[in-house]
């Protein structure tokens, strides 16, 4: 069987991935696009050829007939999962937005994920919600360059492994909602309205950003709305301005400040709802793998030691109800924390591997008495209590030489 409920088996990417991500996968239901939906795709890509010819990144057009995306129909999933596959990648279709840590890891697979949806016509220049000319007419062509897609599967590696919280997952909850009913023809209005303060609300009372709101910021400076070249004479290749035929036009006025691309991406924060006032620009797809690496680097995962532990503690990662997939990264058992602490005093970053490490929650069997996974609670305990041994040894240590 060639494809099954939006999943291509015969691409190879798409098989690879695990079931947890898959369970996010749709059929396309291509018979119930209508002669509007592919009249708007029509029109918008032929908008999009006769000025992006000169601002979009090179690659660009050379991607979109790599791809085997049609100008004149809306494109299979299929159809797209062929072409793909001959540059290691894949795509499946989903229903709109999914949690960030699903997205995170579809990439590191080297899977596109694709809003099957169509904008509606009153929302033919810019639409909130992610659909079908936004990711593979914006998001697809660029993956050609060896040097992006290597960038994009390294993004997803290192989304997958970023702590989230509570307030990342309810603030992914709210902007679903608002992008569902602003998509939705006749929405009520005062509904809308509602949605949307609730949107800001928890933008404004997200309190200290998690690494995964961090990253998801990184994400949509470069990937979504990223320019690239010199400050003066930028060229396009984030998506969410490949796709949208007004804001690729006013992204490039004097009006929209532009700032070289850093790290300092990350704290700047943005809005879905608007066009963005500010836009960061990369010197070449290399410097954002550059910028990436720098991130990756202070990350608990990879710092570890008592500040890996903290940041663990204040978010909901290791938690099974707040994770979207089965992938949770949990504190392993406290007698397993007693066995590494010595080591943990020679290089905190071994303490990184206590994080992330993959634990079974069944009994441990042969007679031993830690019989059942510790409580999170005791277990954030003992590897504070840990760690704090360890802290005094080296400063003991440091005082006796």
């Amino acid at each position: 069987m060639k494809s099954q409920g939006g999943i291509s088996y015969d691409n190879a990417a798409v098989a690879a991935c695990p079931k947890h991500l898959l369970q996010f996968a749709v059929d396309q239901r291509y018979d119930d696009y209508t002669p509007v939906d592919h009249a708007v795709w029509r029109f918008i890509m032929r908008q999009n050829i006769f000025f992006l010819r000169e601002y979009a990144h090179k690659v660009y057009f050379q991607g979109l007939l790599n791809t085997g995306i049609s100008f004149d129909r809306i494109p299979r999933i299929q159809e797209m999962n062929d072409i793909l596959s001959k540059i290691e990648w894949g795509a499946v279709a989903v229903d709109g937005f999914i949690p960030p840590a699903a997205f995170m890891e579809f990439q590191a697979y080297k899977v596109l994920v694709i809003a099957c949806d169509m904008r509606q016509i009153h929302h033919i220049e810019y639409t909130p919600a992610p659909d079908i000319v936004h990711e593979a007419a914006g998001h697809a062509p660029i993956i050609v360059d060896r040097e992006y897609s290597k960038y994009l599967q390294r993004f997803g590696e290192v989304g997958a492994k970023a702590m989230s919280s509570k307030k990342d997952f309810e603030l992914y909850q709210a902007i679903r909602h608002l992008s569902i009913l602003k998509e939705r023809p006749n929405a009520d209005s005062k509904e809308v309205e509602e949605a949307t303060k609730l949107v800001e609300h928890r933008q404004k009372t997200l309190g200290e950003p998690s690494e995964m709101a961090l990253l998801s910021r990184l994400h949509w400076w470069t990937v979504e709305y990223g320019l690239i070249g010199t400050l003066e004479v930028p060229k396009i290749y984030g998506a969410g301005l490949l796709s949208s035929i007004g804001e690729s036009v006013s992204c490039l006025e004097p009006e929209v400040k532009k700032i070289s691309y850093s790290i300092d991406a990350m704290n700047t924060a943005f809005d879905i709802t608007t066009r963005q006032p500010q836009l960061f620009v990369c010197r070449d797809f290399e410097h954002l793998k550059d910028v990436l690496e720098e991130f990756a680097s202070k990350m608990a995962y990879q710092v570890g030691g008592l500040e890996g532990i903290n940041k663990a503690c204040k978010s909901a990662a290791f938690s099974p109800k707040s994770s979207p997939t089965k992938t949770i990264r949990r504190f392993t058992c406290a007698h397993r924390a007693r066995r590494h602490w010595r080591f943990a005093t020679r290089n905190s970053k071994a303490t990184a591997s206590i994080i992330t490490r993959k634990v079974s929650v069944r009994p441990l069997g042969n007679g031993s008495k830690h019989r059942h996974r510790p409580s999170c609670s005791r277990t954030i305990s003992c590897m504070r209590s840990v760690l704090s041994r360890a802290g005094k040894q080296r400063l003991s240590l440091s005082a006796g030489s």
